[in-house]
């Protein structure tokens, strides 16, 4: 290391040459990138370019479209995880998800932070992991006078910090987010991202966002999508640029990532 340089984070992922194919139709090209520990990482750019198919690949999400098939390395700790020895069920568990709309289940509040624990025979003390999962997801205060009520009985940002906690209940160490305030309010946005800066202390957090402040309030790194067509009418998606934040929005490298964060297309 270079004299005065800032040690690099270790990098929790890498991926490696990856292409991304749905039966024939290849909608991500050459994609190579890390995602830093304890970081919050952004993936930005117009709608097709990719964005949400690259995360989910990040714990085999995609597996569950038939059609769906990848061609290069995505590794987690070293160890490639579409190996055909890795179980995408164990890659999910330490890998969680949180999605663009809330989704609750139809149980109680207490229930859903527990099911993922009950799912893994969980052998603690539930009450209190419900109680440090909710704390953590900056909910309890909130909740904790009505566990045993309906999570379809909170608001929609409430709902989405029971998901939050719900994937943290089960001691995951990456919490992948896809779009989490698309479907919030400015307030509940708020919180949500603030959110995501006090677990960043004990997860990694990958996030797909359309909102360009968004990614400047929360993100460490920043990698910006884009989409070419192809000559059969469709669009394949590839990585522009990955940096600092700092650099993408203020310095980047390539024209356009500074059309795209300048507002000029997108």
């Amino acid at each position: 290391m270079m004299n005065g340089a800032t040690p690099q984070p270790e990098p929790v992922f890498r991926i490696e040459n990856v292409n991304i194919y749905y039966g024939h139709f290849k909608a991500v090209r050459d994609v190579t990138m890390y995602i830093p520990k304890n970081q919050i990482t952004a993936f930005i750019g117009p709608s097709g370019c990719g964005k949400s198919t690259i995360l989910r690949c990040l714990n085999r999400l995609n597996d569950l479209i038939p059609s769906f098939r990848l061609e290069g390395k995505i590794t987690y700790h070293g160890k490639n995880i579409y190996d055909p020895d890795i179980d995408p069920v164990e890659v999910r568990r330490k890998i969680g998800m949180v999605f663009q709309k809330p989704n609750p289940f139809p149980k109680s509040i207490y229930d859903n932070v527990a099911y993922g624990a009950r799912v893994i025979n969980y052998q603690g003390d539930m009450d209190e992991l419900v109680e440090r999962s909710l704390r953590r997801a900056a909910l309890w205060d909130e909740v904790k006078d009505k566990l045993k009520e309906s999570g379809f009985s909170l608001s929609g940002g409430q709902q989405q910090r029971l998901c939050i906690a719900r994937a943290i209940a089960v001691e995951p160490e990456v919490v992948l987010m896809d779009e989490p305030c698309s479907a919030l309010d400015p307030i509940s946005t708020l919180k949500i991202e603030e959110l995501m800066h006090e677990l960043k202390a004990n997860y990694t957090i990958v996030i797909v966002t359309h909102n360009m402040q968004q990614a400047t309030r929360v993100a460490d790194m920043t990698a910006f999508f884009n989409a070419e067509p192809t000559p059969k009418g469709g669009k394949v998606g590839y990585l522009v640029e990955f940096d600092t934040t700092k650099v993408i929005f203020g310095s980047p490298k390539q024209q356009a990532t500074m059309d795209y964060v300048s507002g000029r297309f997108g």
